[in-house]
């Protein structure tokens, strides 16, 4: 099953959810036992497209291949009031493989010129992934822009607390 995520689907968790951004940002493609993300390329304002994201209640660990194109995915532990305690980012190329374990929220970021393309190991069942507390902040604590060429990480304001960004 194909299901085209649209700008419309991606405001609530926009820096910027008035500017036109990208018109289909990204497709989730499911399977039997996984799932494909072709998130596309280009900006919303002056944040990169990404997932809308969702924070993994999966009991285990879920496994995620870049096959193709750049960009970043971002990875949040929440503390028991919603704040970030833990925030990490890894660069994605293909053949780059990652895990995200219980409990932590993610979303896929293109930062290149061409679609990034993302399998899971599992089909995303709804009751494993949950939007609602990216959605109450309008994203995870930081947000990934483009300034005078550079990829930025900017803090989203709707949180208190904007923990130091670890690297994987």
């Amino acid at each position: 099953m194909v299901t085209e995520k649209t700008a419309q689907d991606l405001k609530p968790v926009l820096m910027e959810p008035k500017v036109k951004g990208v018109k289909t940002p990204y497709y989730q493609i499911e399977d039997k036992n996984q799932t494909i993300f072709v998130v596309s390329a280009g900006r919303n304002g002056v944040e990169f497209n990404k997932t809308e994201g969702f924070v993994s209640n999966f009991p285990g660990v879920q496994t995620f291949q870049c096959l193709y194109g750049s960009g970043i995915l971002l990875l949040q532990r929440n503390d028991q009031l919603g704040d970030a305690k833990e925030f990490k980012v890894m660069v994605l190329n293909p053949l780059k493989s990652f895990s995200v374990p219980a409990g932590w929220g993610m979303c896929l970021v293109n930062t290149g010129n061409n679609f990034l393309v993302v399998l899971a190991n599992i089909v995303l069942d709804k009751k494993y992934q949950v939007a609602q507390p990216i959605i109450e902040k309008r994203g995870l604590a930081y947000y990934v822009v483009e300034k005078k060429g550079e990829i930025v990480f900017e803090q989203n304001p709707n949180y208190q607390v904007h923990p130091q960004i670890a690297t994987e």
